[in-house]
Protein backbone atom coordinates (compact mmCIF):
# COMPACT_ATOMS: atom_id res chain seq x y z
CA UNK A 1 0.00 0.00 0.00
CA UNK A 2 0.93 3.59 -0.97
CA UNK A 3 1.86 5.56 2.15
CA UNK A 4 1.42 9.20 0.91
CA UNK A 5 3.00 10.79 3.79
CA UNK A 6 6.69 9.51 3.12
CA UNK A 7 6.89 11.87 0.31
CA UNK A 8 6.47 15.21 1.29
CA UNK A 9 8.63 17.93 2.34
CA UNK A 10 9.09 21.58 2.83
CA UNK A 11 10.16 23.57 -0.30
CA UNK A 12 11.25 27.47 0.17
CA UNK A 13 9.46 29.34 -2.83
CA UNK A 14 12.96 31.06 -3.72
CA UNK A 15 14.01 27.22 -4.70
CA UNK A 16 11.31 26.67 -7.19
CA UNK A 17 12.60 27.57 -10.58
CA UNK A 18 11.19 29.97 -12.52
CA UNK A 19 13.45 29.70 -15.99
CA UNK A 20 16.31 27.35 -16.83
CA UNK A 21 20.10 28.35 -16.41
CA UNK A 22 22.19 29.36 -19.38
CA UNK A 23 23.39 27.68 -20.46
CA UNK A 24 21.43 24.53 -20.07
CA UNK A 25 24.22 22.35 -18.88
CA UNK A 26 25.48 25.04 -16.36
CA UNK A 27 22.33 23.57 -14.33
CA UNK A 28 23.47 21.68 -10.84
CA UNK A 29 23.85 18.27 -10.47
CA UNK A 30 23.59 16.04 -7.67
CA UNK A 31 25.16 12.57 -8.04
CA UNK A 32 24.57 9.79 -5.75
CA UNK A 33 25.91 6.95 -5.46
CA UNK A 34 23.77 3.53 -3.86
CA UNK A 35 26.48 1.24 -3.32
CA UNK A 36 29.30 3.95 -1.29
CA UNK A 37 26.50 5.91 -0.18
CA UNK A 38 28.55 9.03 -1.56
CA UNK A 39 26.86 11.73 -2.19
CA UNK A 40 28.48 14.46 -4.45
CA UNK A 41 27.51 17.83 -6.36
CA UNK A 42 28.60 18.88 -9.35
CA UNK A 43 27.08 20.74 -12.84
CA UNK A 44 25.20 18.75 -15.52
CA UNK A 45 27.68 19.72 -18.78
CA UNK A 46 30.66 16.79 -16.12
CA UNK A 47 27.87 14.41 -16.65
CA UNK A 48 29.84 11.62 -18.80
CA UNK A 49 32.02 11.60 -15.64
CA UNK A 50 29.60 9.92 -13.95
CA UNK A 51 28.46 7.49 -16.42
CA UNK A 52 29.59 3.97 -15.85
CA UNK A 53 32.02 2.69 -18.05
CA UNK A 54 29.49 0.59 -20.78
CA UNK A 55 26.49 2.31 -19.96
CA UNK A 56 24.19 4.10 -22.81
CA UNK A 57 21.50 6.50 -22.66
CA UNK A 58 17.63 5.99 -23.26
CA UNK A 59 15.68 9.20 -24.11
CA UNK A 60 12.24 10.57 -24.39
CA UNK A 61 12.04 12.56 -28.16
CA UNK A 62 8.52 13.83 -27.53
CA UNK A 63 8.10 17.14 -28.71
CA UNK A 64 5.86 19.53 -26.62
CA UNK A 65 3.45 21.27 -28.29
CA UNK A 66 2.10 25.07 -27.18
CA UNK A 67 -1.40 23.57 -26.25
CA UNK A 68 -2.74 26.11 -23.63
CA UNK A 69 -4.66 28.69 -25.88
CA UNK A 70 -7.14 31.62 -25.25
CA UNK A 71 -10.34 31.27 -27.15
CA UNK A 72 -14.10 32.74 -27.53
CA UNK A 73 -16.49 31.39 -26.18
CA UNK A 74 -20.28 31.34 -27.23
CA UNK A 75 -22.86 30.08 -25.31
CA UNK A 76 -25.32 27.07 -26.13
CA UNK A 77 -28.29 29.39 -25.03
CA UNK A 78 -26.81 33.08 -24.70
CA UNK A 79 -28.45 35.33 -22.59
CA UNK A 80 -28.53 37.92 -25.38
CA UNK A 81 -30.53 36.90 -28.39
CA UNK A 82 -28.16 37.23 -31.25
CA UNK A 83 -25.04 36.88 -29.71
CA UNK A 84 -21.74 36.41 -31.72
CA UNK A 85 -18.63 35.30 -32.03
CA UNK A 86 -16.31 37.11 -29.30
CA UNK A 87 -19.29 37.79 -27.54
CA UNK A 88 -19.42 35.40 -24.87
CA UNK A 89 -16.10 36.37 -23.35
CA UNK A 90 -12.76 34.85 -23.19
CA UNK A 91 -11.66 31.29 -21.81
CA UNK A 92 -8.12 29.30 -21.52
CA UNK A 93 -8.35 26.56 -22.78
CA UNK A 94 -5.48 23.20 -22.05
CA UNK A 95 -5.82 20.85 -24.57
CA UNK A 96 -4.39 17.54 -23.65
CA UNK A 97 -3.13 16.79 -26.87
CA UNK A 98 -0.90 13.60 -25.84
CA UNK A 99 -4.49 12.03 -25.58
CA UNK A 100 -5.84 12.33 -28.91
CA UNK A 101 -2.42 11.53 -30.09
CA UNK A 102 -3.38 8.02 -28.41
CA UNK A 103 -6.76 7.37 -29.54
CA UNK A 104 -5.51 7.92 -33.42
CA UNK A 105 -2.57 5.23 -33.31
CA UNK A 106 -3.51 2.57 -30.57
CA UNK A 107 -6.10 -0.33 -31.55
CA UNK A 108 -9.78 -0.07 -30.22
CA UNK A 109 -9.03 3.39 -28.91
CA UNK A 110 -10.14 5.33 -32.36
CA UNK A 111 -12.29 8.57 -31.26
CA UNK A 112 -12.63 10.87 -34.36
CA UNK A 113 -12.36 14.25 -33.88
CA UNK A 114 -12.60 14.76 -30.24
CA UNK A 115 -10.32 16.04 -27.15
CA UNK A 116 -10.04 16.12 -23.56
CA UNK A 117 -9.16 19.46 -21.90
CA UNK A 118 -9.30 22.11 -18.69
CA UNK A 119 -11.03 24.66 -18.98
CA UNK A 120 -10.39 28.11 -16.68
CA UNK A 121 -13.61 29.07 -16.42
CA UNK A 122 -16.88 27.37 -16.51
CA UNK A 123 -18.54 26.42 -19.80
CA UNK A 124 -21.58 23.85 -20.52
CA UNK A 125 -22.26 21.23 -22.68
CA UNK A 126 -23.21 22.73 -26.24
CA UNK A 127 -21.08 26.03 -25.60
CA UNK A 128 -18.65 26.46 -28.61
CA UNK A 129 -15.31 27.56 -28.14
CA UNK A 130 -13.53 29.51 -31.00
CA UNK A 131 -9.87 29.85 -32.12
CA UNK A 132 -11.09 32.48 -34.67
CA UNK A 133 -13.88 33.12 -37.14
CA UNK A 134 -13.74 29.95 -39.06
CA UNK A 135 -12.25 26.91 -36.87
CA UNK A 136 -13.98 26.09 -33.18
CA UNK A 137 -14.34 23.39 -31.08
CA UNK A 138 -17.86 22.91 -29.23
CA UNK A 139 -18.19 21.22 -25.90
CA UNK A 140 -19.94 17.52 -25.43
CA UNK A 141 -19.28 16.01 -22.03
CA UNK A 142 -18.25 16.86 -18.85
CA UNK A 143 -15.82 14.42 -16.59
CA UNK A 144 -15.14 15.74 -13.44
CA UNK A 145 -12.52 18.86 -13.99
CA UNK A 146 -12.26 17.93 -17.45
CA UNK A 147 -14.24 18.78 -20.61
CA UNK A 148 -14.46 16.82 -23.92
CA UNK A 149 -14.60 18.39 -26.94
CA UNK A 150 -15.37 17.98 -30.69
CA UNK A 151 -13.95 19.69 -33.81
CA UNK A 152 -14.81 18.80 -37.67
CA UNK A 153 -11.40 19.68 -38.84
CA UNK A 154 -8.25 16.84 -39.03
CA UNK A 155 -5.75 16.75 -36.24
CA UNK A 156 -2.82 17.84 -37.98
CA UNK A 157 -4.73 21.22 -38.16
CA UNK A 158 -5.47 21.29 -34.46
CA UNK A 159 -1.88 21.16 -34.09
CA UNK A 160 -1.46 23.57 -36.74
CA UNK A 161 -3.50 25.91 -34.81
CA UNK A 162 -2.26 25.40 -31.27
CA UNK A 163 1.45 25.90 -32.76
CA UNK A 164 0.43 29.62 -34.58
CA UNK A 165 -1.97 30.20 -31.49
CA UNK A 166 -1.11 28.77 -28.17
CA UNK A 167 1.43 29.13 -25.40
CA UNK A 168 3.98 26.55 -23.63
CA UNK A 169 1.52 24.30 -20.92
CA UNK A 170 4.54 25.28 -18.16
CA UNK A 171 3.10 23.82 -14.97
CA UNK A 172 0.69 26.96 -13.00
CA UNK A 173 3.08 26.24 -10.10
CA UNK A 174 5.73 28.24 -12.30
CA UNK A 175 4.70 31.67 -11.02
CA UNK A 176 5.50 34.92 -12.54
CA UNK A 177 8.39 33.26 -14.91
CA UNK A 178 9.71 36.41 -16.66
CA UNK A 179 9.89 34.04 -19.95
CA UNK A 180 7.54 35.20 -22.84
CA UNK A 181 5.80 33.07 -25.62
CA UNK A 182 8.66 32.71 -28.30
CA UNK A 183 11.32 31.95 -25.27
CA UNK A 184 9.00 29.49 -23.78
CA UNK A 185 8.93 27.91 -27.39
CA UNK A 186 12.55 27.41 -27.18
CA UNK A 187 13.41 26.63 -23.37
CA UNK A 188 10.37 23.92 -22.60
CA UNK A 189 11.53 21.96 -25.22
CA UNK A 190 14.32 19.27 -25.68
CA UNK A 191 17.25 20.26 -28.29
CA UNK A 192 16.33 16.71 -29.71
CA UNK A 193 12.29 16.90 -29.86
CA UNK A 194 10.56 15.20 -32.46
CA UNK A 195 7.96 13.32 -32.33
CA UNK A 196 4.28 16.15 -31.73
CA UNK A 197 2.34 15.17 -29.08
CA UNK A 198 3.35 15.98 -25.51
CA UNK A 199 1.25 18.34 -22.93
CA UNK A 200 4.62 18.55 -21.22
CA UNK A 201 8.42 18.45 -21.67
CA UNK A 202 10.25 15.27 -20.43
CA UNK A 203 11.95 17.53 -17.83
CA UNK A 204 15.17 15.85 -17.56
CA UNK A 205 16.25 15.55 -20.42
CA UNK A 206 15.94 19.72 -20.64
CA UNK A 207 19.79 20.12 -19.13
CA UNK A 208 21.23 18.56 -22.50
CA UNK A 209 23.39 20.84 -25.17
CA UNK A 210 25.09 19.79 -28.23
CA UNK A 211 28.21 20.78 -26.20
CA UNK A 212 27.85 17.80 -24.11
CA UNK A 213 26.53 15.84 -26.85
CA UNK A 214 29.83 16.27 -28.15
CA UNK A 215 31.19 14.42 -24.93
CA UNK A 216 28.90 11.96 -24.64
CA UNK A 217 30.24 11.03 -28.56
CA UNK A 218 34.00 11.46 -27.92
CA UNK A 219 33.62 9.51 -24.21
CA UNK A 220 31.46 6.69 -26.87
CA UNK A 221 28.34 7.15 -24.82
CA UNK A 222 25.78 5.93 -27.16
CA UNK A 223 22.36 7.58 -26.94
CA UNK A 224 18.84 5.64 -28.33
CA UNK A 225 15.40 7.31 -28.21
CA UNK A 226 11.88 6.46 -27.13
CA UNK A 227 8.47 7.82 -27.55
CA UNK A 228 6.35 8.64 -24.71
CA UNK A 229 4.05 11.33 -24.82
CA UNK A 230 3.55 12.96 -21.79
CA UNK A 231 0.30 14.47 -19.76
CA UNK A 232 -0.34 16.64 -17.12
CA UNK A 233 -1.55 13.52 -14.69
CA UNK A 234 2.31 12.99 -14.47
CA UNK A 235 2.82 16.13 -12.39
CA UNK A 236 -0.52 15.33 -10.70
CA UNK A 237 -0.84 14.05 -6.93
CA UNK A 238 -1.13 10.24 -6.29
CA UNK A 239 -5.15 9.91 -5.66
CA UNK A 240 -7.31 7.33 -4.15
CA UNK A 241 -8.65 6.14 -7.06
CA UNK A 242 -4.65 5.61 -8.12
CA UNK A 243 -3.82 3.65 -5.35
CA UNK A 244 -7.32 1.36 -5.49
CA UNK A 245 -6.81 0.20 -8.93
CA UNK A 246 -2.78 0.06 -8.90
CA UNK A 247 -2.95 2.49 -12.03
CA UNK A 248 -2.33 5.76 -13.48
CA UNK A 249 -3.27 8.19 -15.93
CA UNK A 250 -2.63 6.49 -19.04
CA UNK A 251 -0.21 7.90 -21.74
CA UNK A 252 0.88 7.00 -25.04
CA UNK A 253 4.24 5.65 -26.50
CA UNK A 254 5.81 4.07 -29.49
CA UNK A 255 9.45 2.77 -29.99
CA UNK A 256 11.24 1.20 -33.51
CA UNK A 257 11.66 -2.00 -33.70
CA UNK A 258 15.23 -1.55 -34.52
CA UNK A 259 15.77 0.25 -31.10
CA UNK A 260 14.19 -2.50 -28.98
CA UNK A 261 16.16 -5.06 -30.78
CA UNK A 262 19.65 -3.05 -30.07
CA UNK A 263 18.65 -2.16 -26.45
CA UNK A 264 18.27 -6.34 -25.90
CA UNK A 265 21.44 -6.73 -27.51
CA UNK A 266 23.46 -3.76 -25.66
CA UNK A 267 21.97 -5.33 -22.13
CA UNK A 268 23.45 -8.43 -23.38
CA UNK A 269 26.59 -7.36 -23.53
CA UNK A 270 27.13 -6.14 -20.64
CA UNK A 271 26.21 -2.75 -20.91
CA UNK A 272 24.40 -0.29 -18.45
CA UNK A 273 20.78 1.47 -19.15
CA UNK A 274 20.79 5.01 -18.22
CA UNK A 275 17.43 6.33 -18.19
CA UNK A 276 16.67 10.02 -18.83
CA UNK A 277 13.91 10.70 -16.22
CA UNK A 278 10.67 8.56 -15.43
CA UNK A 279 8.76 8.72 -18.84
CA UNK A 280 11.69 6.79 -20.25
CA UNK A 281 11.61 4.15 -17.25
CA UNK A 282 7.99 3.97 -17.80
CA UNK A 283 7.82 3.18 -21.32
CA UNK A 284 10.75 0.88 -20.74
CA UNK A 285 9.37 -1.27 -18.10
CA UNK A 286 6.15 -1.26 -19.64
CA UNK A 287 7.56 -3.05 -22.47
CA UNK A 288 9.30 -5.59 -20.02
CA UNK A 289 6.73 -6.10 -17.89
CA UNK A 290 4.53 -7.54 -21.15
CA UNK A 291 7.67 -9.93 -22.17
CA UNK A 292 7.89 -8.52 -25.44
CA UNK A 293 10.36 -9.98 -27.35
CA UNK A 294 12.54 -9.89 -31.13
CA UNK A 295 12.32 -12.65 -33.50
CA UNK A 296 12.58 -12.10 -36.91
CA UNK A 297 12.54 -8.36 -36.69
CA UNK A 298 8.78 -8.97 -35.61
CA UNK A 299 7.58 -8.20 -32.04
CA UNK A 300 6.17 -10.84 -30.57
CA UNK A 301 3.90 -11.19 -27.26
CA UNK A 302 4.91 -13.77 -24.81
CA UNK A 303 2.91 -13.34 -21.51
CA UNK A 304 1.66 -10.24 -19.22
CA UNK A 305 3.27 -11.13 -15.75
CA UNK A 306 2.31 -8.26 -13.99
CA UNK A 307 -1.46 -8.80 -13.08
CA UNK A 308 -2.33 -5.40 -12.08
CA UNK A 309 -0.63 -3.63 -15.50
CA UNK A 310 -2.86 -3.18 -18.59
CA UNK A 311 -1.87 -1.67 -21.97
CA UNK A 312 -3.03 -1.75 -25.16
CA UNK A 313 -0.78 -2.13 -27.62
CA UNK A 314 -0.33 -2.51 -31.50
CA UNK A 315 2.52 -3.02 -34.13
CA UNK A 316 2.44 -0.30 -36.80
CA UNK A 317 5.17 0.29 -39.50
CA UNK A 318 7.96 -1.55 -37.62
CA UNK A 319 6.90 0.35 -34.67
CA UNK A 320 5.29 -0.88 -30.97
CA UNK A 321 2.47 1.42 -30.50
CA UNK A 322 0.71 1.58 -26.96
CA UNK A 323 -0.32 3.01 -24.28
CA UNK A 324 0.70 2.22 -20.51
CA UNK A 325 -1.21 3.13 -17.61
CA UNK A 326 1.79 1.29 -15.19
CA UNK A 327 2.30 2.96 -11.95
CA UNK A 328 6.06 2.27 -10.19
CA UNK A 329 6.42 2.59 -6.76
CA UNK A 330 7.69 0.55 -3.86
CA UNK A 331 9.01 -2.39 -3.73
CA UNK A 332 9.50 -2.79 -7.56
CA UNK A 333 11.55 -4.75 -9.57
CA UNK A 334 13.20 -2.89 -12.07
CA UNK A 335 13.90 -5.14 -15.50
CA UNK A 336 15.28 -2.69 -17.88
CA UNK A 337 16.78 0.16 -15.89
CA UNK A 338 20.36 0.00 -14.56
CA UNK A 339 20.60 3.72 -13.48
CA UNK A 340 18.30 6.98 -13.48
CA UNK A 341 18.83 10.85 -14.01
CA UNK A 342 15.83 12.87 -13.06
CA UNK A 343 15.10 16.35 -11.92
CA UNK A 344 13.55 17.26 -8.32
CA UNK A 345 9.56 16.06 -8.31
CA UNK A 346 6.05 17.51 -6.49
CA UNK A 347 6.02 16.26 -3.26
CA UNK A 348 3.34 13.71 -3.13
CA UNK A 349 3.57 12.88 -7.10
CA UNK A 350 3.80 9.51 -8.81
CA UNK A 351 7.53 10.47 -9.98
CA UNK A 352 8.80 10.61 -6.37
CA UNK A 353 7.04 7.17 -5.73
CA UNK A 354 9.09 5.70 -8.73
CA UNK A 355 12.27 7.33 -7.86
CA UNK A 356 12.14 6.00 -4.37
CA UNK A 357 11.05 2.58 -5.76
CA UNK A 358 14.20 2.70 -7.79
CA UNK A 359 15.93 3.75 -4.94
CA UNK A 360 14.97 0.70 -2.92
CA UNK A 361 15.41 -1.71 -6.10
CA UNK A 362 19.10 -0.56 -5.77
CA UNK A 363 19.26 -0.95 -2.16
CA UNK A 364 20.25 2.72 -1.32
CA UNK A 365 20.44 3.68 2.28
CA UNK A 366 18.97 6.77 1.82
CA UNK A 367 15.21 7.45 0.75
CA UNK A 368 14.52 10.01 -1.89
CA UNK A 369 13.36 12.83 0.71
CA UNK A 370 16.70 12.45 2.60
CA UNK A 371 18.09 13.08 -0.60
CA UNK A 372 15.73 16.20 -1.24
CA UNK A 373 16.28 17.78 2.16
CA UNK A 374 19.85 17.64 1.00
CA UNK A 375 19.27 19.13 -2.38
CA UNK A 376 17.34 22.12 -0.22
CA UNK A 377 20.16 22.75 2.30
CA UNK A 378 22.37 23.28 -0.77
CA UNK A 379 20.21 25.21 -2.39
CA UNK A 380 19.34 23.36 -5.62
CA UNK A 381 16.63 24.46 -7.85
CA UNK A 382 13.41 22.17 -8.11
CA UNK A 383 10.72 21.03 -10.61
CA UNK A 384 10.42 21.44 -14.40
CA UNK A 385 13.03 24.19 -15.24
CA UNK A 386 15.43 22.80 -11.84
CA UNK A 387 18.45 21.07 -11.17
CA UNK A 388 18.68 17.60 -11.99
CA UNK A 389 20.02 13.96 -10.15
CA UNK A 390 21.59 11.03 -11.14
CA UNK A 391 20.98 7.89 -9.37
CA UNK A 392 24.51 4.77 -10.00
Amino acid sequence: MVDRSLYTYHLPEELIAKQPVIPRDFSRLLVYDTKSNKIAFDHFYHLDKYLPPKSFLVMNDTKVLPARVEMKKVPLRPKIPGLRWGQGGKVKVLFLVNEVIGDQLTVNRKKENMIRAFVDRKVYVGDKLFFDRQYFVTVINQQQHSFTLQFDFSVEKLFSILEKKGVMPIPLYIKNSPLKRGQLLQKYQTIFAQKKGSAAAPTASLHFTNRLFGQLDRRGFQRLFVTLHVGLGTFAPVTDENIRHKRLHEEYFEVENGTLQLINKLKQEGDKLVAVGTTVTRTLETIKNLEFRVQNSELIKEKILNSKFNSEFSIIDSKFIGRTDLFIYPPYRFQMVNHLITNFHLPGSSLMMLVEAFLQHRAAKRHLVDLYKIAIKEKLRFYSFGDAMIII
